[in-house]
């Protein structure tokens, strides 16, 4: 089936999703309650799974990496939005989002007492077990999880995020810590970081780290440091945090930071998710130039598989080249009468979805257009074969008219 191409778009940049966008109504997520034995009580979480698999049902379209995201209720909404923009714009895989909400956020995301905060005892590495031996299979059982798992969280659901890369690595690929405050307890975290960073392997791990402004006028990210007001702590505790990843390289920590001179802990959050996304996968992005395009010799092909090797290989699954996106590519080559890098398009979908129709539709349409009827006849039986596509079926009695 012919899919309508804007060739203007197509030159500035081919993402990784070229689909055009269903119109049905943009579907957020749902709600599940489920009683905890870790933690006693009966616990929510808000769901989203990605528009292109349906939104609200686990239709079996594909397999997808799960965002786990600290304070649901206040922050699953944008990151939604955000997983969905950056998935139709080719700049991440679609994801899983999973908000989990908290009864009592205060107990749930610190570690121990503060003397800050008289009356919260916080039973941080309650919770993590609940999300490690209860939430997390859960999930994994009952939606189309791929292997990759991304921790988010914000303030003290940063901190939680930092315990959980110190403490217990191994449950997410990629840390996000959105200005976490990891003053609490006397900055019992980053004491404990220090020797953990020193001799821990963290190969193939990410972490992002944003910091707000809260400071004083005049002061700095390295005036603040000689500070000793509480006003900035959590700052002060970041930036000691911060040091100590660059004093062990060698533990192969995947890290960025960014300081956001213009937001506050509050603001922070938007822009931080979004950058944090961007950085955990900056690898993801597909790039096309005019001049490979316009090249007859250049294997388009080879390049998308290239690229998606290489993304699976950092993500840890097998992603292939998108349907769609190659479909439109082989018809834009089709259109420019670039017959052997369309037809290798063409046929490198059919090698990766054998089952999906439109690739032999596709690769009927290139035959018809060399005037090879026959083959034409063939691909276009093929696609019926699969799926009943009327267009294709009017190509099809129109050639076989003619061959009487």
């Amino acid at each position: 089936m012919r899919t309508r191409i804007y060739i203007s778009v197509i030159l500035l940049s081919i993402g990784l999703v070229t689909k055009a966008q269903q119109s049905n109504p943009f579907i957020s997520g749902f709600e599940k309650t489920m009683p905890s034995i870790t933690l006693g009580s009966q616990r929510t979480v808000w769901i989203h799974i990605p528009n292109s698999n349906g939104g609200n049902d686990n239709t079996g379209k594909g397999r997808y990496p799960v965002i786990y995201l600290l304070d649901g209720d206040a922050n699953f909404n944008h990151i939604v939005s955000i997983t969905e923009f950056m998935s139709n714009a080719g700049l991440c895989p679609p994801m899983i989002v999973v908000g989990v909400l908290h009864p009592a956020r205060m107990t749930d995301l610190t570690f121990g007492t503060d003397k800050e905060t008289p009356g919260v005892v916080g039973k941080g590495e309650n919770f993590m077990r609940y999300m490690e031996k209860e939430l997390m299979p859960y999930i994994e059982n009952n939606y189309p999880t791929a292997s990759y798992k991304i921790f988010i969280g914000h303030s003290v659901g940063g901190l939680t995020v930092v315990n959980t890369l110190i403490h217990h690595p191994y449950l997410f690929n990629a840390y996000v810590s959105l200005d976490g405050a990891l003053w609490w307890n006397n900055q019992q975290i980053v004491k404990e970081a220090k020797t953990t960073l020193a001799n821990t392997n963290y190969k193939g791990k990410t972490l992002f780290m944003a910091l707000a402004n809260r400071m004083e006028r005049g002061m700095d990210t390295l005036a603040v440091q000689k500070d000793t007001t509480e006003g900035t702590e959590l700052i002060r505790s970041n930036l000691e945090f911060i040091k100590d990843i660059f004093k062990n390289k060698t533990n192969q920590l995947r890290f960025q930071h960014k300081y956001y001179e213009n937001d506050d802990h509050s603001s922070v959050r938007l822009i931080g998710e979004y950058d944090a996304l961007r950085f955990i996968f900056d690898y993801f992005k597909l790039k096309i130039y005019n001049s490979e395009l316009d090249d007859p010799n250049f294997k388009l092909d080879s390049l998308l598989v290239t690229h998606y090797n290489t993304i699976s290989e950092q993500i840890g699954y097998l992603i292939k080249p998108d349907e769609s996106q190659v479909n439109s590519l082989g018809y834009y080559m089709l259109n420019q009468k670039q017959f052997v890098k369309a037809e290798a398009l063409f046929k490198l979908n059919i090698a990766n979805y054998p089952e999906t129709a439109n690739c032999y539709d596709g690769l009927g349409d290139l035959y018809l257009a060399k005037g090879e009827k026959l083959k034409a006849i063939e691909s276009f039986k093929k696609t019926l074969s699969l799926e009943v596509i009327p267009e294709t079926k009017q190509k099809l009695e129109t050639l076989l008219k003619e061959k009487k």
